[in-house]
């Protein structure tokens, strides 16, 4: 397990405080982050119907998986093995039933069929049909929604979760620096992102790095006008600029950083917006400190680049940490206008203020720490536009 039974059996009784304040008293979870802070159960099975059960009478959750997936939980949860329930296989992916079926008979079999059940109705693994299955085979229960009930109890963390999140970061640091590093004239894209794969997953000589939940995105050319594009088996040429938008990941907690390089000199106008950017990054990290608001941060990086006549219509930061594919987000708070959130220690934030023009743009990020009196930076990176003339990068020491 990533964590001792106490730190555990402490988030379950938040979890519970919160179904109380909901009048949830079972609450099912599909997300696989949330099953993960609750139960430490850590596989790569969540493309197949699974679920955390938990109820507000009973010491420990309840787990049902596909049944070649239990040992898995035994391996990695502080669970009983009374409280693995696995379903058989001929469930998967079936047209005749359905994972749901089974959960919903196991909970009639435990009397938790008219009680008030809460489920996480907007998350990537909980479907439609999810949903349907659910309130046919459980007639007499209340349904209520659940989403991010868990998630915003994840929004602060404990001191060990800080302590991953900075390993994570200093296998980002190496793995930026590593595709920095071998981005030039004539290298394909590919082979960039597979150095940078390789660091994400070596890690250090003394902890090893877990797979992000998501790829090294990775856009170069006229297409850094938009941030989500990964790579192709293109080479780069003089004078493009690429953006790398990455993150370490160790046992699962995440550190994203971004930055942004160009082969030989920049034009003036990427090199104008490098420098609002980062103006508009530092002005935001010399601001951050518990009792604001998120939307104050937002409103500091408005007001120091207004003079620029840039606008950023999209968000400028937002929660994270622990996380699986496809995203690292906690979608609780973010940083925008209107979120007033406010912060408080160890909540963790990846503050992106990225720029993305018609045809060009521009990221450089930072994934921070909110601490007693201010923030701390996870990685230690320089912010500015990364300039690679050669072989060399001229000013990224």
């Amino acid at each position: 397990m990533s964590f001792g039974t106490t730190e555990y059996q402490e988030r379950i009784v938040k979890t519970k405080q919160r179904m109380v304040e909901k009048g949830i008293e079972v609450l099912l979870i599909t997300d696989p982050a949330n099953m993960n802070y609750l139960s430490g159960y850590d596989g790569w099975s969540f493309y197949v119907h699974q679920m955390l059960i938990v109820i507000d009478d009973e010491d420990q959750p309840i787990w049902i998986g596909r049944n070649q997936d239990t040992n898995g939980a035994k391996a990695t949860s502080w669970l009983y093995h009374e409280n693995l329930i696995p379903y058989p296989d001929d469930y998967v992916q079936s047209d005749t039933k359905h994972p749901m079926d089974f959960v919903a008979d196991i909970l009639k079999q435990i009397g938790q069929d008219k009680r008030a059940v809460g489920v996480e109705m907007d998350n990537y693994y909980f479907t439609a049909k999810c949903y349907e299955q659910l309130r046919k085979g459980l007639p007499n229960a209340e349904f209520k929604d659940a989403t991010l009930l868990v998630n915003w109890i994840r929004l602060i963390k404990s001191d060990t979760e800080i302590q991953y999140m900075k390993r994570a970061a200093t296998i980002v640091e190496k793995a930026m620096i590593d595709g920095i590093g071998m981005i030039n004239e004539g290298v394909r894209e590919c082979d960039v992102a597979a150095k940078i794969f390789h660091t994400q997953i070596t890690g250090t000589k003394e902890f090893g790095g877990d797979y992000p939940a998501i790829v090294p995105l990775l856009p170069s050319g006229e297409k850094t006008s938009t941030p989500h594009l990964t790579w192709t088996d293109d080479r780069y040429k003089k004078g493009d600029s690429v953006i790398l938008e990455l993150a370490g990941c160790y046992k699962r907690y995440h550190s994203p950083l971004a930055r942004t390089v160009n082969i030989g000199q920049p034009s003036e106008r990427l090199q104008s917006l490098s420098g609002i950017v980062v103006e508009g990054l530092n002005a935001c990290l010399d601001m951050i400190k518990p009792g604001i608001a998120c939307e104050e941060i937002e409103e500091t990086w408005r007001k120091t680049i207004h003079k620029s006549g840039i606008v950023k219509e999209s968000r400028l930061g937002y929660a994270m940490g622990l996380n699986y594919p496809p995203d690292w987000g906690e979608h609780t708070a973010s940083i925008r206008k209107g979120d007033k959130t406010i912060l408080q220690p160890n909540m963790t934030f990846h503050l992106i203020p990225g720029i993305w023009l018609d045809q060009y743009g521009f990221e450089a990020s930072e994934a921070l720490r909110v601490t007693a009196i201010g923030c701390e930076t996870f990685a230690s990176l320089p912010r500015q536009l990364v300039i690679k003339e050669g072989a060399l990068e001229t000013n990224f020491n």
